[in-house]
């Protein structure tokens, strides 16, 4: 049975291959090359046709002159790709016959194309400006023949037909020179001017149909304004998929149900669009009028920009493109930067007696988290003094100096400028106070930086600098202190001073009582003991230190020192004490 079926179907296979369903036709009439029918794209006269052009096809446009033209001009505009097109005029040796039987139906063209006769190639031209043929007709000629091609890309084109001398008047007109000229170039801003289009000066005042529109970005030049009107929207798609895709990472399912329901009931409003849009609404002109002078302001510091400048016919919605230019913008002044090594402690003195004066330095974190921390203390008594962290032309923090500590916290960057400027002083200074400083110094910054502290944010500080002595426990040869810790583990030093002759006076308490007088200064016959200390709960983070080998009825100058491995050590209140003389 399965035999018998196969053969049956073999049959049938030959039956069909064997009777030809099409009529035989002369071999004459349909040669192996037969072009079949394709839609015919006619040129009109004095409008603009737009062309899409798939990659790799070529498209063709045909039209015919009148009798008497003595001229024309054909001006092809590619948009944002480049492109090929070339024209040629085909010559009919004798017209086709009417009677002939065709295989398949054909157009006009098509007749004239698959007629004897002979084909001249004009003019043809490749790239992506805007280009014009302007020359004679010929009177011989039976059709004229438009290619245009994209090898690489999708695009389209304008193309524009006069018949006749002069030009068009479909799209403005270039000067003699058509270059953009930079007049000056600036830090943030850029001058430019062009010779004027002769479609703008001769044009009355009442009649604003032409004007220029200037485009700036940071890429390159476009050869037309379809160019960058297709490049602005190419951008704000990325920006569009880039914004949706976070958008689709953080958005729940309740809003976006929510979001739907609530337009079930009460719909946005659509806005009615007009038929008489502007088509050059849309674009972003940085100077737009009858000027042909433009200062474009608004630029970052040496950055280099493109300028564009076409004048539009806003009548005919058509557009010319000068040759545009590109300009540098100048670079911010230049200014000397120390470098700050990691862990250095340094002092920053002004010597300038002026109201103002500045110093830069320079931080680079180590390690990839690009992270550090900067300790600053002003330690000149009246002087105000002002720090500002900057990274790659952005402020990132601004704020005073005082004699209490201030943490900056460094992150994201692998480089910081610092910036210390000294801004006055205020009434109550005088340069008897500054007693910690060098003599004929106006001011002084204590600063340090590190990249050991990888915690988020500023550390933590002690609720309170001051030091608590208690009576009770005050001896002849011993004394107890007891002061505020924080909850990170940190190392504490006790420094003693002896005053002469129970004076207070007499060893200068004032001058030890200086905020900027660090551990550094101190000598080491003065260290008593350091000791490690912490306390996770911020409210019991107290330590005590029993202080011995005192003599009795002496007094005593006591300073406790918070020591970090990163940052200026915290100094506390400094406190004196007297031992009883009898016990």
């Amino acid at each position: 049975m399965t035999l018998a079926s196969l053969s049956w179907r073999l049959s049938a296979a030959l039956a069909l291959l064997c009777v030809s369903p099409w009529p035989q036709v002369h071999s004459a009439l349909a040669p192996e090359n037969e072009v079949p029918l394709r839609p015919t794209t006619w040129l009109p006269e004095g409008k603009l046709t737009s062309v899409t052009l798939p990659k790799g096809r070529t498209r063709r446009l045909y039209f015919t002159l009148k009798k008497k033209a003595p001229a024309m001009s054909l001006t092809v505009s590619p948009c944002d790709r480049p492109i090929e097109w070339s024209l040629a005029a085909r010559t009919l040796k004798d017209k086709p016959l009417k009677n002939l039987q065709w295989s398949i139906k054909k157009s006009v063209p098509e007749v004239w194309w698959r007629g004897p006769g002979t084909e001249e190639k004009i003019h043809s031209f490749a790239g992506n400006a805007v280009d014009t043929y302007r020359g004679p007709s010929y009177p011989q000629a039976s059709v004229y023949i438009l290619r245009l091609r994209s090898k690489e890309y999708n695009t389209r084109a304008t193309v524009s037909l006069h018949d006749g001398p002069g030009p068009s008047g479909t799209f403005p007109l270039l000067p003699a020179d058509p270059q953009v000229h930079t007049l000056g170039v600036g830090m943030t801003s850029v001058t430019l001017s062009w010779a004027p289009s002769a479609s703008v000066s001769s044009l009355p005042h009442p009649q604003k149909s032409y004007d220029y529109c200037v485009l700036v970005n940071s890429q390159q030049n476009y050869p037309s304004l379809c160019a960058a009107r297709e490049s602005m929207r190419q951008e704000k798609e990325k920006d569009q998929t880039q914004e949706k895709k976070e958008r689709r990472g953080r958005v729940t399912v309740w809003p976006i149900l929510k979001e739907w329901w609530w337009q079930q009931w009460d719909p946005e409003p659509q806005s009615p669009t007009s038929s008489h849009t502007d088509d050059h609404a849309d674009l972003q002109c940085v100077c737009q009028g009858t000027e042909s002078v433009c200062t474009v302001s608004e630029l970052l510091p040496d950055t280099q920009y493109y300028f564009d400048v076409f004048v539009m016919d806003r009548l005919n919605g058509t557009s010319t493109a000068y040759k545009g230019t590109l300009a540098r913008t100048h670079g911010e002044a230049r200014v000397s930067t120390t470098a700050l090594r990691e862990g250095e402690l340094r002092w920053v003195t002004f010597h300038d007696r002026g109201s103002n004066s500045a110093q830069f330095f320079n931080f680079r974190p180590r390690g990839w988290q690009q992270s550090g921390l900067l300790t600053l203390q002003s330690c000149g008594g009246g002087e105000k003094v002002k720090v500002t962290v900057s990274s790659k032309g952005q402020v990132l923090t601004s704020q005073d100096v005082g004699g209490e500590l201030v943490h900056i916290w460094l992150h994201g960057s692998p480089s910081y400028l610092i910036h210390l400027e000294r801004e006055g002083t205020t009434k109550s200074s005088s340069a008897s106070t500054d007693l910690a400083l060098p003599g004929g110094l106006m001011a002084s910054v204590k600063m340090q930086t590190s990249s050991a502290y990888h915690r988020r944010g500023v550390p933590s500080l002690p609720s309170t600098l001051q030091i608590k002595s208690f009576n009770r426990l005050r001896g002849c040869n011993s004394v107890t202190l007891a002061w505020m810790g924080t909850e990170e583990r940190s190392l504490y030093c006790v420094y003693r001073r002896k005053l002469g002759n129970g004076d207070p006076d007499a060893g200068g308490v004032s001058g030890l009582t200086a905020p900027c007088l660090g551990p550094e200064s101190r000598s080491d016959t003065e260290r008593v003991l350091c000791k490690y200390f912490q306390e996770l709960n911020p409210r019991r983070a107290v330590t005590t230190a029993v202080i011995g080998g005192l003599e009795p009825g002496m007094a005593y100058v006591f300073d406790v020192y918070l020591m970090r491995r990163w940052g200026i050590p915290i100094k506390y209140a400094s406190k004196m004490l007297k031992t009883r003389k009898e016990c």
